[in-house]
């Protein structure tokens, strides 16, 4: 039985809908993050951690049986930034596992791994990787740290490929890439209960019809998508951009720019 299970980066956008989705589907849910969680509720634990200070992450992993890692930089920063936090961050994540004896950790990956590949095409989680930023390369780091860490020490890892997690599709590409909190609540719940998994790398979306990635491995876990972003199509198939650009002809969509910094662009 899966009873306590810590959630990272659980004051962020998709940890706030899984700490909610989650709530009394496991007898505790140990939230953890460096920003305020607000109150802590029934069937809920708070231990703060920052992911660059292992021994933080250590004493946020005792007695807990499997993690959701949401935690890290959710954008592209600099090659520094996210080499200390993102995958630093996940290597502690992983060791702390490791040392604690959990059984289990689903990790929070990125179409940002496989940005570069065309719209044209539909991908199984077994291509060649194609990352389109430090940000993906980190993603891309993490799926093989898992790898290492199941072949190696046997522990379960589930990579859950999230696309556009957003409450409802905001444009064209999301009819696409569009994961609803719904979804994403059954996914992680599954991905972490699931029975011998081993190691498995899945694509995070709702059940679009134009979705870019395959359904291999949803089975295994059991995911069943009920939603479908089609529903939205009229609403949002014309916020697009020129067809010309690259943006617009790669999954990646504006990471791909040579010119995005993302985060590293806003600071100063």
């Amino acid at each position: 039985m899966t009873h306590r299970v810590l959630l990272t980066g659980a004051a962020g956008q998709v940890g706030s809908a899984l700490r909610e989705g989650l709530r009394g589907r496991f007898p505790v849910l140990r939230l953890s993050d460096t920003r305020d969680l607000g109150e802590v509720r029934d069937g809920e634990e708070i231990v703060p951690a920052d992911l660059t200070n292992f021994d933080e992450v250590r004493a946020a992993m005792e007695g807990v049986d499997a993690v959701i890692h949401l935690g890290g930089i959710a954008d592209e920063h600099t090659y520094e930034r996210i080499r200390d936090v993102n995958m630093d961050g996940t290597y502690h994540v992983l060791e702390a596992a490791r040392q604690a004896g959990v059984r289990r950790v689903a990790f929070a990956s990125s179409i940002h791994t496989v940005g570069f590949y065309p719209r044209s095409e539909t991908i199984g989680p077994d291509v060649p990787v194609r990352p389109d930023t430090y940000y993906g390369v980190s993603k891309v780091f993490g799926e093989a740290l898992g790898r290492m860490y199941w072949e190696r020490y046997g522990l379960e890892f589930v990579g859950v490929r999230i696309c556009s997690f957003q409450p409802k599709p905001k444009d064209a590409r999301h009819l696409s890439t569009w994961l609803s909190p719904w979804d994403a609540v059954q996914l992680f719940e599954k991905a972490v209960t699931a029975p011998g998994v081993g190691f498995l790398i899945v694509a995070g979306i709702s059940g679009n019809t134009r979705r870019w990635m395959t359904e291999d491995g949803w089975d295994l876990l059991g995911y069943v998508p009920q939603d479908d972003a089609e529903i939205y199509a009229a609403d949002v198939e014309h916020l697009r951009g020129n067809p010309e650009d690259i943006t617009e002809q790669r999954q990646g969509g504006i990471f791909v720019d040579p010119e995005y910094r993302g985060l590293a662009g806003k600071e100063g």
